[in-house]
């Protein structure tokens, strides 16, 4: 089977693996979605990532991140640019997601990071999505 839209099968499982209140979620591997990986263990909603291989598939391995109450770190995680409906933004249009307690991903010319990073360089580019 091929996925259409390989980013929101990564948030799905991660949405999904949370729900069920796993330690760790397995997807399979690419350069977008380890840089996804990378921005939310800087930002501190997963406790950390590795990217290993298991029978010839490069596998992305998260480890999801949880409270002293046992509540999650990610509390609602949404794609924004979908295949069918891209969506790209200005500098000056980013969007700032719950007033500054989420944060929102986006691909711009000098690489993946999060709409703050890419408000202080003056950048724009796709909203990938929202994580709060």
């Amino acid at each position: 089977m091929r996925l259409t839209d390989p980013v929101a099968d990564m948030l799905a499982r991660i949405r999904n693996a949370i729900s069920a209140r796993h330690q760790k979620v397995d997807i399979p591997a690419s350069k977008l979605k380890l840089e996804i990986a990378r921005i939310l263990k800087e930002e501190g909603y997963v406790s950390n990532f590795k990217a290993t291989e298991e029978d010839g598939h490069k596998v992305l391995r998260i480890y999801l991140k949880y409270g002293n109450n046992n509540e999650a770190a990610i509390s609602k995680v949404e794609r924004v640019s979908r295949p069918g409906c891209r969506v790209y933004v200005r500098r000056t249009e980013i969007p700032r997601v719950l007033g500054g307690m989420g944060i929102n991903i986006l691909t711009t010319p000098r690489g993946v990071m999060t709409g703050r990073q890419a408000r202080r360089e003056g950048l724009g580019g796709e909203v990938l999505c929202e994580i709060w």
